[in-house]
């Protein structure tokens, strides 16, 4: 007969050792996981904002230049914080300085479908040729399946210097 000593197993059953060893390694996976999961709740609460940058004032140009009750198309830079990358993007606004000085600036897109829309001299009209939509130089809707007026950059003007800030969206 076989008989079984101290500190051995009977056959066929697990040894103590394999089994405290699979507890712990299943407990230290469990544990990377859990961090692992973790991480990016830390990360967000102790880095800055990612939309950093986007909502910060841009100088846009010389508004002395800018004839009125005429849009002109400017461009201007801006940086943007994609996650750990800081991004520079060319912008566009359509920029309209009415007679009593006011300033404007619009988005580049149509409200219907953002398509890229364009002055048309002739008829003093913003004009989106995608679907015919219509706009008058304050953005406001005149014709076509747009609903909305363009979107506006929020301005501030010092000196005659422009500056845009965030595109906001209209109701």
């Amino acid at each position: 007969m076989n008989e079984v000593g101290a500190g051995q197993n009977e056959p066929g059953t697990p040894s103590v050792l394999r089994r405290n060893f699979c507890v712990a390694a299943i407990g230290a996976l469990g544990s990377l996981i859990a961090a692992a999961m973790a991480l990016p709740a830390f990360m967000y609460l102790l880095l800055p904002p990612r939309l950093r940058g986007q909502g910060e004032w841009v100088e846009v140009g010389d508004i002395s230049q800018l004839p009125a009750g005429a849009p002109v198309k400017m461009t201007f830079r801006r940086m943007r914080v994609d996650g750990w990358k800081v991004l520079t993007e060319d912008n566009t606004a359509w920029v309209v300085r009415s007679s009593n000085l006011q300033v404007f600036a619009f988005g580049p897109q149509c409200t219907h479908l953002g398509c890229a829309y364009h002055w048309d001299r002739t008829k003093d009209e913003f004009f989106c040729p995608c679907h015919n939509s219509l706009f008058a130089i304050d953005g406001k809707v005149i014709g076509g399946p747009a609903r909305q007026p363009l979107h506006r950059y929020e301005t501030r003007v010092e000196g005659n210097r422009l500056f845009v800030g965030r595109l906001t969206m209209s109701a």
